[in-house]
């Protein structure tokens, strides 16, 4: 299968056929997976959490993940077989010819060693022969080639001393080091703010343009996937679904589920409700004989209950469906996002919270400067702006999690003392706070049923049967059954583990509900219905949301109004059709350049849609 080779031009990489098991259940995680990639290109794989986009990147490097091994097919690199090499080849051919970038860079780097050591690392194992000839210069060339700047600096600084953007592009040096031909990317750029992702895709592209180097990108962020690629692969329970062009796949995509993942993208230019995708997919072991997808598609066929191989449409396109007009057959399912320039509630007179001449601090270090403003009943209102803008610092003094602040914030009339140990149990309760990443925030070590009913116990005077009864009852108004409550956190899913917490927060009946970049780790479909959720229970219980995020079409879908905040001070604020349409200050407009969108309206040039 070819995705783009050059007429009579090997491929640089071939995957044919490979099926990952896992070992214990003996059941395919990924099965019959097949690709090649082309020097200077990028391969884009896209799917939902547990589709095998990230166990078949790794097994390009002929690694399987503890608990898998890789049962079958072929990875062809240069015409050598990487399945079939020892240990030592395999030493040297990963991060000297296929070299990887984690998604998250503070585990990946060793917290112990100065970034400067590290680089230096790299070629010492795999180009020792030259390591008497790494000097200052090299590192320091190899750091300017990233973006990075004030070299010695960034050498001699452990990777705690680097910001999240810094330390992901120490990790895309440490890559390109000894010149790969291939670089597998896992979810890179996750969790960066706009302005940073930007500069670590463009140093993506310009490396792999400049060397020649083909990338496989994973992600479920299809408006990165969308400016970086030049193919893209659909994965859906560890098989392909839909492989070809970028602006083929994502611009005019064939299969229900491709269609329904992008109907799950927040627009880049109008505000919508989204839609998520009904259902889950099927677990390894209880895959249907024939299409995966057919118990979530609203197309299903008689014949989708029989093996759908992957077929040829136009341009080489390969889509495994049996609707034989492709995106026509199925447009429905890619104009299920409703329009609507009024999504929001009806807002209740009065302000529920205002904040006067806020200034935080860490240390001596001012990272919150003289904020004011206000936040209206029953509305929500996003902070925006780049990693270390202070929006978080902000956040977490509303909620007293940070004490070292001066100024004034007043919460449905009453002044808040800045410590959370001199607030009332009350001024706690009205104010609650979800965090970004739901796999730390909540105890792994409790059951859903525990985690609700201590902050019950903590804040009121109920009975045994009240409290059930209301654990209940916010368990069903955030869309999970009963029978999660015997359940731990490592039993259940991203978006599973997310609602628990926001379970946790509306159990105690809030007023304000801080959400901080609740969505960043969460596919496509995750997010749509985790907003959406969000929204209806705003409605339904005229909740006030504080809402932090980098991801800018979010705002414009759930956000009445917005703050965008630069250096700890408040640049420019508005309703949210005003400053994303009309933004005013140039910090706002370099923001809204920065975000990706699934776009190809205009031409490409390259691998990007921008």
């Amino acid at each position: 299968m070819t995705l783009a080779a050059a007429a009579g031009e090997q491929s640089l990489l071939a995957v044919e056929d490979l099926h990952v098991r896992a070992t214990r259940q003996r059941v395919d995680i990924v099965t019959g997976v097949s690709f090649t990639l082309e020097r200077g290109s990028v391969l884009g794989l896209v799917g939902e959490s547990g589709s095998g986009k990230t166990t078949t990147a790794l097994a390009v490097l002929g690694y399987a993940r503890r608990g898998l091994s890789i049962s079958g097919g072929t990875v062809s690199f240069q015409g050598r077989d990487v399945l079939s090499m020892s240990p030592g080849e395999l030493l040297d051919l990963r991060g000297g010819s296929i070299a990887y970038v984690a998604q998250d860079p503070a585990s990946a780097l060793n917290p112990a060693l100065k970034v400067g050591h590290q680089l230096a690392e790299v070629f010492r194992i795999h180009q020792p022969e030259g390591q008497k000839r790494i000097g200052s210069d090299r590192l320091a060339a190899l750091l300017t080639e990233v973006g990075l700047e004030h070299v010695p600096v960034v050498t001699e600084s452990y990777p705690h001393q680097l910001s999240g953007g810094q330390q992901q592009r120490v990790m895309v040096a440490m890559a390109f080091a000894c010149r790969p031909s291939v670089i597998v990317l896992d979810e890179p750029t996750t969790g960066l703010d706009v302005t940073t992702q930007r500069r670590v895709l463009d140093t993506v592209r310009s490396l792999c343009r400049s060397h020649g180097t083909g990338a496989i990108y994973v992600s479920h962020d299809l408006a990165v996937v969308a400016d970086i690629a030049d193919h893209v692969g659909v994965m859906y329970s560890g098989a392909m679904v839909e492989v070809g062009e970028a602006t083929q796949v994502l611009g005019n995509p064939s299969h229900p589920y491709t269609q329904a993942l992008l109907a799950a993208v927040p627009s880049h230019s109008r505000r919508e409700r989204l839609r998520g995708i009904g259902g889950l997919p099927p677990q390894p072991g209880q895959r249907p004989s024939g299409c995966a997808f057919a118990p979530r598609c609203g197309f299903v066929q008689p014949a989708c209950s029989e093996p759908v191989p992957l077929v040829a449409r136009e341009r080489g396109r390969l889509v495994r469906c049996v609707l034989p007009n492709g995106a026509e057959s199925a447009q429905p399912a890619a104009a299920a996002n409703e329009r609507s320039d009024d999504l929001g509630p009806d807002a209740e007179q009065g302000v529920i919270a205002t904040v006067r001449d806020l200034s935080a601090s860490y240390g001596t270090v001012e990272v919150v400067k003289d904020v004011t403003l206000s936040l209206n009943r029953s509305t929500c209102l996003a902070v925006v702006g780049e990693s270390g803008s202070g929006k978080t610092t902000f956040a977490r003094c509303l909620v007293g999690m940070h004490s070292r602040w001066h100024g004034e914030i007043t919460i449905d009339g009453r002044e808040l003392p800045a410590a959370l140990s001199r607030r009332s149990i009350d001024d706690v309760r009205r104010t609650q706070y979800i965090f970004q990443n739901p796999y730390g925030a909540l105890n792994p070590r409790r059951t859903v049923e525990q985690l609700l009913d201590q902050p019950l116990k903590h804040f009121f005077t109920l009975s045994g049967t009240e409290r059930g009864e209301r654990i209940g009852e916010t368990l069903a108004a955030v869309s999970l059954s009963g029978d999660m409550l015997d359940r731990y956190p490592g039993q259940l899913s991203g978006g599973e583990r997310q609602r628990v917490a926001i379970a946790r927060a509306l159990v105690v009946e809030p007023r304000l509900l801080i959400c901080d970049e609740v969505t960043s780790a969460l596919d496509v479909s995750v997010q749509a219905s985790v907003v959406e959720l969000l929204r209806a229970l705003q409605q339904s219980r005229r909740l006030t949301l504080l809402f932090i995020t980098h991801n800018l079409p979010l705002v414009r879908a759930i956000a009445d109004d917005v703050v965008v905040m630069s250096a700890g001070r408040i640049v420019e604020r508005g309703s949210a059709t005003d400053v994303l349409d009309r933004p005013q200050h140039e910090y706002t407009r370099e923001l809204i350049a920065n975000a990706p969108a699934v776009d190809f309206s205009g031409t490409r040039d390259g691998s990007t849609s921008r």
